[in-house]
């Protein structure tokens, strides 16, 4: 039996090596390509980093992401307007407060007239770098996200030609569309402002990203060693790139049933098998990204792991097959919390 795990296990990491290279090159393109000072002579920390970073499998948040302002601007003011719900009572803030690691801290949010959503709430912060959003993918970009809470009856509850009607009667919206969109007030108009300020929501300069440019003394010795031990027993495997996750799917318990320990299964947890009917992908979801991991608890599509150091727990005996005991628990949630960024220019707490 235990061989059996240990092929398994194998199996499934030499698979995701090829991926975890792949990550790392589009990480360092998408680094490139979004870093406004790559026009700039590289300073030496810099240049630091394109070599230490070349060594891992996890790359740092870029500094800063070229954006329009305008844009943004106004997508913050969309993101935080009751009026996109359908009885004028909560925004996209509610269930995705910056206060709260861009999550909500609750197993499953409420959505108009107090309605219990299915699943948990992933956080907002960097979710810009997600190849897919919602945990079973559905939506390719964050504009297409946004069509899903905005018709979900247990979320916002509402449909475009509601919103448009509200916004279209607000003179300020109409000056602020018509400054950036020709076509003034639209759908998809309100989608490209809400994305853009969603991609502006990253946060750079984790105590691990100081790490990978160079900074090894910001690590104490147990962070470091929790870092060795999240390579060494294949965490990296799923979790890495610029997101650290967010990247590819897996199936939730590869090498244990967690839905058999956890029991009273719901179609929630079905995972990607309620997009496609493909039985193999029944319990697959999207990784999560581990960027300010410690800051959005619960954990899992399911909110099920209450602290981090569940989490820790349990993804190791049902991803890996491993039982890490308290002392290497201990270290791994040591590491994952120098992943906790800055949001404009301030430390997330």
């Amino acid at each position: 039996m235990l061989e059996t795990r240990s092929a398994k296990l194998r199996e499934r990491l030499q698979g995701r090596v090829v991926i975890a290279f792949g990550v790392l090159m589009s990480a360092a393109l998408l680094a490139w390509l979004l870093s406004p000072s790559e026009a700039k002579p590289r300073p030496a920390s810099e240049l630091q980093f394109s070599v230490e970073a070349g060594r891992e499998p996890i790359a740092p948040i870029p500094i800063e992401i070229e954006l329009d302002p305008d844009r943004v601007a106004l997508g913050r003011r969309l993101f935080h307007d009751a009026r996109l719900s359908g009885d004028n009572s909560l925004s996209c803030a509610n269930c995705h407060g910056f206060d709260r690691g861009g999550a909500d801290h609750v197993a499953h949010s409420r959505g108009v007239g107090g309605r219990e959503g299915a699943i948990n709430v992933p956080t907002v912060f960097n979710s810009g770098f997600n190849f897919r959003q919602f945990w079973d993918g559905r939506a390719a970009t964050l504009e297409e996200q946004i069509d899903g809470p905005i018709h979900d009856k247990a979320e916002m509850a509402s449909s475009w030609p509601q919103v448009l009607g509200k916004l279209r009667r607000d003179d300020g919206y109409r000056k602020a569309f018509a400054a950036i969109y020709p076509d003034g007030i639209t759908a998809n108009n309100i989608k490209d402002a809400i994305a853009t300020f969603e991609r502006s929501l990253y946060t750079p300069n984790s105590r691990f990203d100081r790490y990978l440019r160079g900074d090894k003394a910001v690590l104490s010795d147990d962070e470091q060693t929790g870092y060795q031990l999240f390579k060494e027993l294949g965490c990296v495997s799923c979790h890495q790139g610029v997101n650290i996750g967010g990247n590819l799917y897996e199936k939730m318990g590869v090498m244990e049933d967690y839905f058999a320990g956890r029991g009273n299964v719901t179609k929630a947890d079905f995972g990607r098998y309620n997009l496609t009917g493909i039985e193999e992908l029944r319990f697959e979801f999207k990784v999560p990204g581990l960027r300010n991991v410690a800051l959005t608890a619960p954990y899992f599509h399911d909110g099920s792991a209450a602290t981090l150091d569940d989490a820790v727990r349990l993804m190791a005996q049902h991803q890996l097959g491993v039982k890490l005991g308290e002392e290497r628990q201990r270290l791994i949630a040591a590491f994952l919390r120098t992943l906790t960024g800055e949001y404009q220019g301030e430390a997330l707490k």
